[in-house]
């Protein structure tokens, strides 16, 4: 089967979840679930930085998930701060697992840029907390980890966490600041801003290079 992307719906607590699902040539090694930045300032599944790091996913042979958030796109709903959005994101996963049981049979991956960060460092934590299977690698860009908290924050230690020099919206220092206490490094790209922009080839490149590993 050849590389292509279709849309689907799951069910979240407010109603339907309108996600695209990029799939890889072949039969997938795995999945990943990809989240977008702050809805409330436009950020959308098909941001730059989401689809950069899902068509690394892809290339490596994986199926990529990237919902829109509660009242972007078709997804129903409106802007909840988090609360919501990680409740519907949490509910996703278990529904992605039962009706594509052959691909979340093989490793996973979570990633997310700015917003979509806040909502998966939560989900990870609530999950580690649950005893529930963990993603295999956890991608972290422009992480806002420390913001539109309704839980705790936690990554594994081995977490790629991407963040640009320049940040504007998400200063260096807090990153920093939010991985020191959990011991994480972080790969900061020289005069990068928060959007990567010009830098979205570094980035896919560190993603790449991660997804070998697995």
């Amino acid at each position: 089967m050849p590389a292509h992307t279709e849309h689907t719906t799951f069910d979240g607590l407010a109603g339907i979840i309108d996600c695209a699902l990029d799939w890889p040539e072949g039969s997938p090694k795995g999945w990943a679930l990809i989240l977008h930045p702050n809805p409330a300032q436009g950020g959308t599944r098909d941001n730059k930085v989401v689809t950069t790091i899902a068509r690394a996913c892809v290339q490596h042979g994986f199926v990529a998930l990237r919902p829109n958030f509660r009242g972007i796109g078709q997804s129903a709903g409106s802007f909840d701060h988090g609360k919501g959005e990680l409740q519907d994101m949490a509910a996703l996963v278990e529904q992605f697992r039962v009706r594509y049981p052959d691909v979340a049979a093989h490793p996973w991956v979570l990633g997310g840029f700015s917003f979509g960060t806040a909502i998966g460092v939560q989900l990870y934590a609530r999950w580690t907390e649950a005893k529930m299977r963990l993603p295999d690698l956890v991608v972290l860009a422009g992480s806002a980890a420390l913001r539109f908290r309704h839980g705790d924050a936690l990554a594994p230690a081995d977490a790629l966490v991407v963040h640009g020099e320049n940040d504007e919206v998400v200063p260096l220092s807090e990153v920093m600041d939010w991985a020191r206490s959990i011991g994480m490094p972080v790969v900061v790209i020289p005069e990068a801003g928060h959007f990567f922009h010009g830098k979205l080839l570094v980035l896919r490149h560190l993603v790449h290079t991660r997804l070998k590993a697995l």
